[in-house]
């Protein structure tokens, strides 16, 4: 047997049922004891790619040379003076002195280069039953006359401007027209509550605020006015003066004597010109935090991000000049920053916005039309989304109804892709799916496959890739030693960072300082958990503070998580560690089952605990577990597991505006009561 499990290992064709305990290294580890550690010999040459060693090589050894030939794929309004200036770590700066406009670089260079007449963004929206076509010409007239209408209010270079709206092409306006004036934009996610867009307002103090005057979710209408009008009334700061889109084919919003309308300003407006910014001074903020602490303001600088970024699309995506690009995010999250609006934009190609759901708006067909109908060549995604159109189409009848002959390559980043989600996906759709890993402070990936430099498009599985040329990744132990090949430890990233990652967090200097980089000095901690193998892939398997210590094992819950998808019946899952006397922490899982399971949860649940034990082993000690319909899911599709943990150990829990369904916690709380937990929780709020 370990003889077989090394040989499919090399042949990249690990047996399914020894996948997560390659994840937790148990495999590497008994064939080590096995065989004395000798002939685990792998071939290193397998996944070399010449372009991306020479790249990532010249990113350490010769970053101002390097990082200066990136630059070159946009244009400066001023040259730099010095490429690094990293004198005030970890306050690095890049492009010194040099002068840039993001908003001519995404928009108006096209224009003059004569690309005027192509596409620039699809919107595509079954809730309206509308699709629309913007071509760079009109988000040029729209971004200029809108900058200049922002102008007309008092807005300068510097001066913030908080964007509340939906995934329409609207807020690409709102976004480019206030990088047009050298000013810094601040999109919070539609949806979030009254209370949350306060405190950013009180935070960013804004001098304009743009919103729609209403968002959708597949059953209701959210009325963005409405919230806007309710934050007001708790503000502490200057109420700044208000734009608003109406959505006129689903709810116009009445004005009030602080709002304006967004087309009389467009009609009352001059085009306002781009105005350049020095490099190193902030094109947005965006908050990561809710209201229980201060606000946590992740600052971007200009130059080096719509540098890198317009870079990433060909040297990680692969995207020619005439790709069709789609993100299936949202504006108010990182990933929609980068890539749906700055990254194909910047790189002059064609961004689809989809403003839908998976599986209903109206079915789980929509992935399969929308790549079809739109000749997608490239899709970004979370896992949760396969999960979703598997669990309400398994057999993906509905999509075999479109075509997917365009789509080259799906990418998915966010959360832990598990095998069956990635597996069902690359089967129904046809194409690779490439995971890779960034963050919100970093704007862009920190680990991926890099196809526009040679990476195979078959990586082993379970790899977020390699670093990304700039990113020197280590994994550390708790005292900040380096850990070793296949140990799971704390994963950092050696300073100074490249160029486009935050540059400070608003207002918040300190705070910066303290967050990210006094665990290990040095170092950028990225707070998350993982290893590297023999090859330099690096794993992510969770966020640090999802990772289990029982008994002093530290068990990632992705891993487990791995093994409880792996049951036929269950469709979705979530692990987090909860308290026992003898080993500290024990695993707890709530598990999903599809509609048509065969079997009843005593049934599913004896053999999910069994599967666990013959893969992750008596290590783990996992014998909890309970069927939910539902987990509790952000918007952007992710898990959130902390509440879970925080609820069964009765502690009182106060539900995101960002989850999609807060009615799952009801039911989550009964279970885990049954399972003999919360049994003091008060009702999650």
């Amino acid at each position: 047997m370990l003889d077989q499990v090394k040989n499919d290992f090399l042949d990249g064709k690990e047996d399914d049922s020894i996948k997560t305990e390659f994840e937790t290294s148990i495999v590497r580890s008994r064939i080590e004891k096995h065989n004395g550690g000798n002939d685990f010999i792998l071939n290193k040459n397998r996944y070399r790619s010449l372009p991306y060693e020479e790249a990532f090589r010249r990113s350490i050894e010769n970053p101002e040379e390097f990082w200066a030939e990136v630059a070159q794929c946009v244009e400066w309004s001023k040259p730099w003076e010095k490429v690094l200036d990293n004198s005030n770590e970890p306050f690095t700066k890049w492009y010194v002195g040099g002068e840039i406009n993001a908003c001519h670089n995404a928009v108006d260079r096209h224009v003059n280069a004569g690309y005027g007449e192509k596409t620039a963004l699809i919107h595509d929206s079954p809730l309206t039953l509308s699709i629309r076509r913007i071509s760079y010409n009109e988000l040029l007239e729209k971004t200029s006359l809108l900058g200049g209408g922002l102008a007309k209010l008092g807005v300068r270079k510097g001066d913030r401007v908080l964007i509340y709206m939906p995934l329409i092409p609207e807020t690409i306006m709102a976004i480019l027209a206030t990088a047009r004036l050298g000013a810094i934009h601040s999109v919070v996610f539609g949806g979030f509550a009254a209370r949350e867009l306060a405190s950013r307002i009180n935070h960013a103090e804004p001098k304009v605020i743009i919103a729609a005057s209403c968002g959708l979710e597949p059953s209701r209408v959210v009325k963005y006015t409405t919230i806007v009008n309710e934050a007001m009334g708790l503000i502490s700061v200057k109420k700044p003066r208000c734009i608003v889109y109406q959505r006129r084919n689903v709810w116009e919003s009445p004005l009030l004597d602080y709002q304006m309308d967004w087309d009389e300003v467009l009609n009352s407006s001059e085009p306002h010109p781009c105005v350049p910014v020095e490099a190193n001074q902030p094109l947005y903020i965006l908050y990561t935090s809710g209201t229980t602490d201060e606000p946590k303001g992740i600052q971007r600088p200009i130059g080096g991000h719509i540098a890198t970024l317009c870079w990433t699309m060909k040297t990680i995506y692969g995207m020619d000049k005439n790709s069709i690009w789609w993100v299936a995010s949202d504006l108010g999250w990182v990933v929609g920053h980068s890539y749906i609006c700055y990254g194909p934009l910047l790189y002059g190609i064609t961004s689809v916005m989809y403003e839908g759901k998976p599986d209903r708006t109206p079915d789980a067909g929509q992935y399969f039309r929308i790549i079809d109908q739109h000749r997608v060549n490239a899709l970004f995604t979370v896992p949760t989304a396969f999960r979703v159109i598997r669990r309400a189409d398994p057999e993906a009848v509905l999509g075999k109804k479109y075509s997917t002959k365009s789509l080259k390559t799906i990418f998915v980043a966010g959360e832990h892709c598990d095998y069956e989600a990635k597996a069902w996906a690359e089967k129904v759709f046809n194409v690779p799916i490439l995971n890779h890993w960034w963050q919100t402070e970093t704007g862009h990936a920190i680990t991926a496959n890099c196809l526009g430099l040679g990476h195979s498009i078959n990586p082993p599985k379970y790899s977020t890739g390699m670093p990304f040329p700039g990113y020197l990744v280590e994994v550390l132990r708790e005292d900040g030693s380096k850990a070793s090949v296949h140990e799971l430890g704390r994963i950092a990233v050696k300073l100074p960072l490249p160029p486009g990652t935050m540059s400070t967090l608003f207002l918040a200097p300190e705070r910066f300082k303290s967050i990210y980089f006094s665990k290990y000095p040095g170092y950028y901690d990225t707070m998350d958990a993982g290893y590297i193998d023999e090859f330099g892939y690096v794993y992510v398997t969770a966020r640090d503070d999802d990772v289990i210590n029982v008994a002093g094992h530290r068990l990632s819950t992705s891993a487990l998580e791995d093994v409880v998808l792996g049951h036929p019946d269950v469709v979705d899952a979530a692990v987090v560690g909860v308290p026992e006397h003898t080993k500290g922490e024990i695993p707890l899982c709530l598990y999903v089952l599809k509609d048509d399971a065969t079997k009843n949860e005593q049934e599913i649940t004896h053999e999910i605990v069994a599967r666990v034990r013959e893969l992750i082993g008596p290590i783990a000690s996992f014998k909890i577990a309970g069927a939910v319909k539902a987990l509790p899911r952000t918007r952007s599709g992710k898990t959130c597991r902390k509440s879970i943990a925080n609820l069964a150990r009765s502690k009182a829990v106060k539900i995101p505006s960002t989850i999609e369904d807060p009615r799952v916690y009801l039911e989550i709380k009964q279970v885990l009561q049954k399972l003999g937990y919360a049994k003091m929780a008060p009702d999650p709020q």
